[in-house]
Formats: structure tokens, sequence, C-alpha cells
């Protein structure tokens, strides 16, 4: 069974299918898509994003390992073009004749130590229906239940004006001509306040901790992700020591803008909490429609908007703490360590740095592989000590939020999961009988398609893609064809001789000259 019909339960539903398994996703909502689906209404429980977001990793990074966007999509997406895709995910494969129904509760079966099996009650067309399923990957994700801690902000509850989650913000129309403070540096924060100032009489940009500032836009105008999310680069962190890769990226974002003159200069190093996107936050600073304060202690204006997360929460999932810890603790934030049979996964229910679908998509190959027994996990005590060291190593380099304790690095993590299936390309036998490919996959940007090029799920069409895949960055941008002014010069030479005398002539011409019109000439 797979709960949820996002970007991760719709990739759960085609491995099951290519593992011969037959697949029930159970979606609550009338629609696929998940967090991408924009509704004008929020509900307790479900996903909410704001009209106008954008994602954060560009296209080729964010495909399924075997259905690339079309070449003609922008490389950053509004949220209508990656549902757009999405249902032409779902079509191709005939996904939507797995998806039914709303889970209402998930339980395990009366002999689960013995068969690992789970009971499913859901509601069916007014009435509810029971199941026994022998495998189940949550597919939920992260983004379902807004925290606002209120007790941060003393007298908060006697505010008489107006204060919203970023979850319930859908568009900047009703906070027309107000006074507006936004508390928070995350994605989100950055991108209503940028939004909300084209509405508002003034908006406030308030951080305690400041923020790296990433671009979207990198360098040859590239997207970020493709340049830096590379085999090349992931070695190169492992190589030079954290100062150096910290004092590196620090100077590369300076560059732009000086973060410290901006009122953005984090407390912490780069590599200590994950940057945020703001393409356009230093030129909305700098015209002054967005203002930075420090951390909020009262409030004296009309209206506030909070942005500080959001908990992890399963209701479904009945009988918590024989699951999960209080910690939400998992092996390779996958299986829960504890159950006497590995047949619950949780799929996507990371922070990746970088995109969630194609470590969502490996993540349920491993999954299924181990539903089979195709692989067997360590013993309860070996997992255990995997979860306590990887804690410790995060500890040690991020900084101390929710969001932090589920940070992995995107390639590391990709290899991680996609060794335990046999899919990590092996760099050094491609070296050797396909150099071309080799090299693309070493200093090229780290797309799925290279973990569909053996193994489970293999694609025919992954060299293709890979080879490719730059090709197919460039090509929304050429929209308009240029020549370049020195090709025309050299041809209006070549087809004209008379031309090139007369030039000729009058810039010896106007040397001569020179000195008689006291015009200083310089080499």
């Amino acid at each position: 069974m797979v709960v949820g019909a996002g970007v991760s339960g719709l990739g759960a539903i085609k491995i099951c299918l290519e593992e011969g398994l037959e697949p029930f996703c159970f979606e609550e909502s009338n629609d696929i898509g998940g967090l991408w689906r924009y509704e004008e209404k929020t509900e307790r429980g479900r996903p909410s994003v704001y009209k106008s977001v954008i994602s954060n990793t560009s296209k080729e990074m964010m495909a399924y390992s075997d259905y690339p966007f079309p070449d003609h999509f922008p490389n950053y997406l509004h949220n209508s073009k990656i549902m757009e895709y999405l249902h032409m995910y779902v079509k191709h494969f005939h996904h939507l004749k797995h998806i039914r129904f709303l889970v209402c509760s998930v339980r395990k079966h009366s002999d689960f130590s013995f068969t690992g099996q789970w009971d499913v009650v859901v509601q069916a067309e007014g009435k509810q229906e029971s199941y026994v399923f022998d495998g189940i990957m949550v597919c939920s994700g992260l983004f379902t239940n807004p925290f606002m801690p209120l007790q941060k902000f003393p007298g908060i509850m006697r505010f008489k004006g107006q204060y919203i989650h970023s979850w319930e913000y859908k568009s900047p129309e009703k906070f027309q001509g107000k006074k507006i403070i936004v508390i928070g540096i995350g994605n989100s924060a950055i991108d209503l306040a940028i939004e909300l100032s084209h509405v508002a009489a003034q908006v406030f940009l308030s951080t305690r901790s400041g923020a790296w500032i990433w671009n979207r836009v990198w360098d040859s105008g590239m997207p970020m992700d493709t340049v830096l999310f590379t085999r090349f680069n992931s070695l190169v962190k492992k190589i030079f020591p954290e100062f150096l890769i910290n004092r590196w990226a620090e100077n590369k974002l300076n560059s732009r803008f000086n973060h410290d003159i901006y009122g953005l200069l984090p407390q912490h190093r780069f590599l200590s909490h994950q940057a945020s996107f703001g393409d356009d936050l230093p030129n909305y600073i700098i015209t002054g429609r967005v203002r930075m304060k420090p951390n909020v202690t009262k409030f004296t204006e009309t209206s506030a908007i909070f942005e500080d997360g959001y908990t992890c929460s399963f209701p479904f999932l009945e009988n918590n703490s024989t699951v999960l810890d209080i910690q939400r603790s998992m092996y390779k934030f996958v299986f829960p360590p504890e159950l006497e049979k590995p047949t619950l996964a949780f799929i996507g229910i990371l922070q990746p740095v970088g995109a969630t679908i194609p470590t969502s998509e490996l993540q349920s190959q491993w999954a299924v592989c181990v539903f089979k027994g195709l692989n067997k996990l360590p013993s309860v005590s070996g997992m255990l000590a995997d979860i306590r060291k990887k804690r410790t190593k995060l500890e040690k380099q991020y900084l101390n939020s929710p969001r932090d304790a589920r940070r992995v690095q995107y390639v590391d993590y990709m290899d991680e999961i996609a060794s335990e299936i046999a899919v990590k390309p092996n760099l050094f036998s491609l070296f050797l009988w396909d150099p071309k490919l080799a090299l693309e996959l070493f200093l090229g940007p780290c797309t799925s398609y290279q973990y569909c090029l053996q193994g489970p799920g293999k694609w025919a069409g992954a060299r293709e893609a890979i080879l490719t895949q730059r090709e197919w960055i460039i090509n929304p941008l050429r929209t308009r064809t240029l020549i370049c002014l020195i090709s025309i010069l050299i041809t209006s030479l070549v087809i004209s001789e008379v031309t090139f005398v007369c030039v000729c002539v009058y810039v010896v011409r106007t040397l001569m000259l020179c000195p008689l019109r006291n015009i200083k000439y310089t080499k």
C-alpha cells in the first residue's frame, strides 16, 4: 500500500509495478500532486502552497529517472507546470487506476510479528472498508501541519492585528496598503516578503539568525544545482577541509552582494545550515521595498506573517509509539529500526540538499526490494548504531533545528541508497568502456538518470538522457535566435572588400587627426 499520491507516492506506484507488486495508493484528496497542487482553501492535515510558488530545484535534477521533463519547459518551474508534468507522468504509465479512497487508519495485524502484515481502514463512497496489506510505503510528506510557536512572542495573544502562518497564505491582494512583518528567513518567508512588497505599504523581514542567500541562476547562466551537485564537487567536498569550502562558498555568495551590508549575514557558517533562495531579495532591499529587521520582541504594526516550519505527523498511523520513537528515528530515513518485520517504509521524510523526486524514487526501490526479501536490513542494534552515528554527525555539523535533523547531502545520499540496490554507476568500469559517459557522470549534474543505467529499474534511454541533459537545460532559453556580432563582421568583410578598405582608411585618418584635436589615444 502507498499512502499519498504526491511526487513520492507516484514514484512508489511505478516501482511497485516494475517489481511485480500490485500497488494500492490511497490519496485523501480528489487529485494527485500533494504539495504542488494549488488550492484556494486550506485544510488541516493537507499540504498547502501559495499561488506563485516556484521550484527551488531545476527540472533536470528533479525529473523522474525514466521520464524527463519536456525540453521546452523552463528550468525552474511554477507549481502549475509541475502539476502538468505529474499528470503527463501518471497518464504515460497508467497510474490513475491504482489511486483510490481515503486512508483512515493503519495498524499492525494481529499476527504482525509473524507475517509483518498491516490492517488498513479506508473511506470509500461514504462507508469504511478494511484491507490487509503486506507492506506500506508512507509518502504523505512533511508539509502538512504548520508549526507556529506563539510562546516565542510575548504579548502575541493581545495583538490586535492579523497573524497567520505561511501555510495559510495564498495571494497578496488582501494585504493591499498594509504594513507587514514577515518573521523568518526560509524560502517561503523570502518569497512572501518580495511578493507582498508589491501591494503593501511596507514589508519588514525579521530574522534572528540571518541566512546565506542562494541564486537560482549560477555561473554562465546555468541552473545552480546542475553546476554544484556533481560527483566531482562531492569528491572535492570530501577532500578539502570544511573551513575552506565555507570560505569559498561565502566569498562566492558575497561577491553577488555583501550579506553584512544588506543585514543578512548569518551567525553560522555556510555548511552549518541550509541556505535560502532569494534571487530578487537584494534588489528589493536596496530599493527599500523590503527592510531587514532583527528578531521580533514586540508588535507595533497591524499585520504579521509567521514562517516557522512544520511538524512531522502521521495521524492515520495508530499506536505511533509501537512504530516510531519520539525523535522519529529511521534507518537511513526510511525504515523504523525496531519493528519485528521491515514492512513499513517512510518515503520522502527527509530534507535533501537537492531534489526530492529522485531521492524518493530510490528510497521506494530500496523499500520494495526489502519488502520482497531481495535485500536484508542490518540487525536492530546495527541500525540503531547507524542512526546514532548519523545523528551525532548532524548535531556537530548543523544547527539544532528539526529540518537540519533530516538533512542529507544529495549526491552522497543518492549513492548510499543506490549502493543498497546495486544501481550506483561504476565510474571506473565506465571510464574503460564508455569514457564519454563516465566523464559526464563525474563532471556533469548528478541527475536521476544515472541510477537507471543498470540494476532494478534499468532504462534504455538513460545513457542518451545523460549525454543530452545539458542541451535540455539550454533549450528553453533559446527562444530568440542570435547571430554572433563577430560572425556578422567577418561575413561582411568577406562579402565586401570595398567596405573593409573603407573602414581601414577611416581608422587611419582618425588616428592622424587625434593630435590636432587634442585627443589622447590609448592603445
